[in-house]
């Protein structure tokens, strides 16, 4: 008899989150599985859960909510006529108390990283945060080791945590007559190379420093292109630092690019300087995945995803000059550079799969039926 499932998401966009739901859902073993969706009306998630074949129910009101009152005698009602074994909430906290009333076991994946209030870090803040995500989970999934210590910090049992890390399909890398082609695509001249930041474009994620030191390489006589993908709220400030410096000609926003594995295939050196919210870069995995070395702030999970010196470099957070001497190192030394790439390779295929993700979620789901 096969294990049934509700995975439950609040997003109506596609955030890391909704592609490690989507990743799941292309890799579950369904011999043993029977899953279905939650999402409220309208999310852009839709058509990718409908994609893979697993059918989707709509509830409306938790939109971007984790709690929400109205939605969860709607969830209710939805699994008690569905009677899912687990119930595995992305965020929705309405969704955790409606599974445990219906008498579901209920799984909760925490996939932010981020410095917890001191009222949730202190009495009684901590104690009521902590009363309500262990009642409310009977297993709790952190997608890095420092999503884990903000849980614990906040008052969760360390005993409910399982880390388990991200994991994506490798990107495909491409002939080296195509990777041309790309390279002439974005701009990018003959003997250039190219440093990429793939984020949102929000001031916690660090482009700022990125910018800067991107100007200092270039100040150097760094023969190098620097690209910023993605959009978001802080993107007007970012192109205005860019304009200010002169240097449109070198740092280039690209806007939303739907086949961001294009730019990551010419990437030589990658960079993430988050220093407000990162649990594990799903981008910092697909460049793995084609042997681009990283350098990363040393905030959230990235120390987790690079291990410094060996794939790539972990330097102090909203530093733009430790930032750019990172990246110096990992251009200026070819030797330098094909070590790190052959381990970025290594390290992706060990511990950052699409199916080892799944496979360890799966054992969790076991683990609780």
């Amino acid at each position: 008899m096969k294990t049934k499932v509700i995975e439950v998401s609040t997003d109506t966009n596609i955030g890391g989150a909704g592609k490690c739901l989507i990743t799941l859902l292309e890799n579950f073993d369904y011999k043993l599985f029977e899953v279905k969706v939650i999402l409220p009306p309208n999310s852009l998630l839709k058509p990718l859960v409908e994609s893979t074949g697993v059918s989707v129910i709509e509830v409306p009101g938790i939109a971007e909510k984790s709690l929400d009152f109205g939605s969860i005698l709607s969830l209710k009602k939805i699994f008690k006529e569905e009677r899912p074994d687990i119930v595995h909430t992305h965020a929705s906290l309405s969704a955790r108390i409606a599974a445990r009333q219906a008498g579901a076991k209920v799984v909760y994946t925490r996939h932010s990283v981020f410095p917890p209030s001191k009222y949730l870090t202190t009495f009684p803040g901590k104690q009521i945060n902590g009363l309500i995500n262990n009642h409310y989970a009977d297993a709790i999934i952190a997608v890095a080791e420092a999503a884990k210590d903000n849980l614990t910090d906040t008052g969760v049992n360390a005993s409910k945590i399982q880390v388990i890390l991200n994991g994506v399909d490798g990107l495909v890398p491409v002939s080296a007559a195509e990777k041309n082609e790309l390279r002439a695509r974005f701009g990018v001249k003959p003997g250039e190379k190219v440093v990429s930041i793939v984020a949102r474009l929000e001031d916690i994620k660090g482009h700022d420093y990125f910018i800067e030191a991107a100007d200092m390489l270039l100040s150097e006589g760094v023969n190098a292109r620097f690209f910023i993908a993605g959009t978001g709220s802080y993107e007007m400030n970012l192109r205005e630092k860019v304009r200010s410096m002169g240097r449109d000609d070198k740092i280039i926003f690209t806007g939303f690019i739907p086949d961001v594995d294009k730019l990551m295939n010419i990437t030589d050196v990658q960079a993430n300087a988050s220093y407000g919210t990162e649990a594990t870069s799903l981008a910092l995995l697909e460049g793995m995945s084609l042997g681009v070395p990283a350098v990363v702030s040393d905030f959230g999970g990235n120390p987790g995803v690079i291990d410094d010196g060996k794939n790539g470099f972990v330097v102090a957070k909203q530093n733009s000059a430790a930032l750019m001497i990172g990246i110096k190192k990992l251009l200026n030394d070819e030797a330098l550079y094909k070590k790190m790439s052959r381990n970025c390779i290594s390290v992706f295929k060990e511990r950052f799969t699409s199916k080892t993700m799944t496979h360890s979620t799966e054992m969790l789901y076991m683990s609780l039926v």
